[in-house]
């Protein structure tokens, strides 16, 4: 039975899991990652996670490398969105149980999320497992899912997932049982580059929706239109009376070059 129970967050996913999980039970203390330039003026911005541990009163740890020297008081530690792999020195001091936002097998690595949007996936959901040395390959202590909708997109399957796993969790903890991973169906989400977020308005109307979604409320999906760069934010299938209409698609939110969000309407205002 785990009698300290740490969390591993950096990122507004694992800010969530951590509120949630707080809400029910104590926790140790936070690993995340040191504070990082950001911004125009690079001021040290601290991680979404920090916040919500010292908002809440939980001690924090940032170091820069988690590697063999660093010792953590924890004999269960929850990791979630942390954004470091985690060595195998620390594997061995304590069980670690990684909150992973898909259905393992499918979709292991950094933008499962994402990835399941772009595909067009009909369900995701959220995976309990054993953080073990090969990536999001460790045994299963609890899984769920739920269908993804077309109003669906990136913002709203984290607050989702987020939301299951704490439920999850609660589940398991303190003592979780495991089932070992299958192998089949296992594919991988890799971290989302500059040629994942260009529109090609040649491509169907679905796959660019799907991309829109995939990359808002966070990234934003690139496109050029009537020879204006934009960042595409919203969209639908376009209708009869669409005003914004691209690749089949009525753009409804949008951000050109150098300037904020903005709804369609206000972007052909500033045309006319």
């Amino acid at each position: 039975m785990a009698d300290r129970l740490a969390v591993a967050a950096t990122a507004p996913f694992g800010a969530y899991v951590l509120e949630g999980l707080a809400a029910r039970r104590e926790i140790a203390f936070l690993v995340t990652r040191p504070d990082r330039p950001a911004g125009r003026g690079r001021k040290l911005r601290p991680p979404a996670a920090k916040l919500v541990a010292e908002r809440l009163g939980i001690p924090v740890l940032q170091p820069e490398k988690l590697d063999a020297s660093v010792q953590l008081d924890a004999d269960l530690v929850v990791l979630a969105a942390y954004g470091v792999l985690i060595p195998d020195s620390q594997l061995e001091r304590a069980l670690w149980l990684n909150v992973h936002p898909s259905l393992l097998p499918r979709w292991r690595g950094a933008a499962p999320v994402e990835r399941a949007l772009m595909a067009g996936d009909a369900e995701t959901g959220v995976t309990i497992h054993e953080t073990v040395k090969e990536l999001d390959a460790g045994p299963i202590a609890a899984q769920a899912a739920f269908p993804l909708t077309p109003e669906d997109d990136a913002g709203t399957v984290y607050e989702r997932t987020s939301s299951l796993a704490v439920t999850l969790l609660d589940g398991i903890l303190p003592a979780p049982a495991f089932q070992p991973q299958p192998e089949e169906g296992a594919c991988y989400a890799a971290k989302i580059g500059p040629e994942d977020r260009e529109l090609d308005w040649s491509r169907p109307p679905e796959e660019n929706l799907n991309r829109i979604r995939a990359l808002s409320p966070h990234i934003g999906a690139r496109a050029e239109l009537d020879g204006r760069r934009l960042l595409v934010w919203r969209a639908r299938p376009a209708g009869p009376d669409s005003a914004l209409v691209a690749g089949g698609l009525e753009l409804l939110e949008v951000q050109p070059e150098g300037k904020k969000r903005m709804a369609a309407a206000d972007y052909l205002r500033g045309l006319r």
